[in-house]
């Protein structure tokens, strides 16, 4: 099974990458555009809440602007009050006396509750002379001797011209159930001396304080009063009143300084935002905080978010996969025809449908056949014309007349007692056979060819005498290069039996060198020579007869190329200049042809 699932995948390749490629591309826009979404709704959701959020701390801050109006008033008639200020500083100890000013106290600090909307009000009163009195002790019992020295006093008394509301968070035993309680005071001042006679507290339970904000919190919502030294003062989460948060402190200063409307900072182990006002009139920061998650949970469905994106990823796979498949299945049944066939048969044509791209490919893939066959064709053709032209050459290579005379030459000198020029000329036509019959190599280096070339020579001499000079200059570098086999010997040839028959002396120069990335080899005599036009190829072979002259271009093409070949050029009376331009070939560079 798994080698039927490699082989499938083997045989689709392409429709696999596309597929890939797509699913990778579809999943990673789904993810990255569900990740944008859930982060704009998240943003979004901030913003509107951030909006709505400062209407709400907009309520709450007239909401305490107006309780604390009500408050200031009663302060400020407390101390205008001259009932009160009797009360506070008279010495006297007449019981009937001391129980009127009680009684008008009492129908005065009624009449200043009234005036504060708000249940479970204890007004208290202590005056320099001792006196305490209490409009509802049970809501903060506390007597003269523990109020003179409490903080609450203490903070008054430094600042005396504040209204402070301060957190009491003891449960002084009294035998009451005491709780935590809000306490505004003030020094009740003489304005004349600014003398201190005594100090209003207005307490408040915590519980019944935070009324004033109870009905804009909820779940994940928690509104809080902060005052300057870091302590909760109040709070929705009883767990945290009257705690120290400096750190919650230094960051709603913080926000101050970048006039930003919210901050998402890690408070009571969660991540909430972070929103704040200053209340002026209290001295202290209305903060609430957004506990994000628990509100988004209930506003931004993410699950729900994601299960879609994930429905949507899906069906566009299987439509993708339906298109991918269609578009490369023409593809693929192509590639499974062009692999069937055998290594060697190239006669077999693909069938031309499917897409219009693959049919495309396939009419091209059949017309490259049609060129290969006509590629192998003249391939054929061109192999056959060098085999004939080698076999011409090899066939050519010894004229059975030149072998005749040799030994007819040879037999004469040894019947006049010449044995050493016979031995000499016997041993240059045996190293001419060596190089020609015994080398079936079908190049020669130039230092092989040119002894050659020299045998040949001096068994010419030994037969014609030494009428015609041969001059060789070849430079040293050029010994070992390569170059093809009988390519100098029909021009020396030529030279000898055609170039001078009028003339009856002459010299014949060969020269080999190398010039730039060829090889050059110039035979020149100064014979009789022809006319100097150009020669056609048919005159050319009338002209060059000799052994191997006429293939010697045709052998020189078909190993090297057209660029390379025989150049004649010759002017009457003067003489004969053979060109022959060879490519640089070295013994390496041979056995790659």
């Amino acid at each position: 099974m798994i080698r039927n699932f490699l082989n499938s995948v083997k045989n689709n390749g392409l429709f696999f990458k596309m597929f890939i490629v797509m699913v990778v591309s579809i999943v990673a826009v789904s993810v990255l555009i569900t990740f944008t979404m859930i982060r704009m709704s998240e943003r979004l959701f901030i913003d509107t809440f951030s909006i709505g959020n400062a209407k709400v701390m907009d309520q709450v801050t007239t909401d305490f602007e107006s309780f604390s109006y009500s408050l200031v008033s009663v302060a400020n008639q407390v101390q205008q009050s001259g009932y009160v200020k009797n009360y506070l500083t008279d010495e006297q100890s007449d019981p009937l006396a001391l129980a009127k000013a009680t009684h008008r106290i009492k129908q005065q600090m009624d009449r200043y509750a009234a005036m504060i909307n708000q249940d479970g009000i204890n007004i208290v009163l202590l005056g320099e002379n001792g006196r305490l009195y209490s409009t509802n002790y049970v809501n903060w019992p506390v007597s003269e001797q523990e109020l003179r020295k409490s903080r609450i006093t203490l903070n008054s008394y430094k600042e005396p011209n504040r209204i402070l509301y301060q957190y009491d968070p003891k449960k002084m035993d009294h035998g009451l159930n005491q709780e935590e309680t809000i306490v505004v005071s003030k020094a009740l001042i003489e304005k004349s001396t600014n003398h201190i006679y005594g100090y209003i507290y207005i307490a408040i339970k915590e519980l019944d304080f935070n009324q004033l904000y109870a009905r804009y919190t909820g779940n994940g919502i928690n509104v809080l009063l902060l005052n300057q030294t870091g302590m909760v003062v109040s709070s929705s989460e009883e767990s945290i009143t009257g705690q120290k948060m400096t750190e919650l402190l230094r960051d709603v200063k913080g926000m101050e300084g970048h006039n930003s409307n919210y901050k998402q900072i890690e408070v009571l182990g969660d991540s909430r935002l972070l929103f704040s006002k200053y209340l002026p009139t209290l001295d202290m920061y209305l903060i609430n905080l957004i506990d994000r998650a628990s509100i988004q949970s209930s506003l931004l469905d993410t699950k729900m978010i994601v299960m879609i994106s994930a429905i949507i990823v899906l069906l566009a796979l299987c439509i993708v996969f339906l298109i991918s498949r269609g578009l490369t299945k023409s593809l693929s049944s192509l590639v499974k025809q062009i692999s069937n066939m055998s290594q060697k048969n190239f006669d077999s044509y693909v069938a031309e449908s499917g897409s219009y791209e693959t049919k495309q490919l396939a009419k091209a893939f059949n017309e490259m056949l049609d060129e290969l066959h006509e590629y192998v064709r003249k391939l054929m053709d061109t192999q056959k014309k060098q085999r004939n032209a080698e076999l011409e050459a090899l066939q050519q290579q010894i004229n059975p007349h030149f072998l005749y005379n040799t030994l007819a030459s040879v037999k004469f000198m040894v019947q006049n007692g010449d044995k050493e020029k016979s031995a000499k000329t016997i041993n240059a036509l045996i190293s001419l056979l060596q190089n020609t019959i015994g080398n079936i190599s079908e190049t020669n280096t130039v230092e092989q060819e040119l002894n050659n070339v020299k045998s040949y020579v001096y068994i010419n001499q030994i037969r014609y005498g030494d009428s015609i000079k041969v001059h060789y200059f070849v430079a040293p570098e050029c010994l070992q290069f390569e170059l093809p086999k009988l390519v100098l010997q029909p021009f020396i040839e030529n030279a000898f039996f055609h170039g001078f028959n009028r003339k009856k002396e002459g010299v014949i120069q060969l020269l080999i060198m190398q010039k730039g990335d060829e090889l050059i080899c110039e035979i020149n005599d100064n014979g009789d020579g022809m006319e100097d036009k150009p020669l056609s190829r048919k005159s050319r072979r009338h002209l060059f007869s000799g052994i191997g002259i006429r293939n010697v271009q045709e052998r020189i093409q078909l190993l090297y190329g057209e660029q390379y070949g025989v150049d004649v050029s010759s002017q009457l009376g003067e003489g004969t200049r053979i060109t022959i331009r060879l490519p640089i070939v070295t013994s390496k560079d041979n056995t790659n042809l």
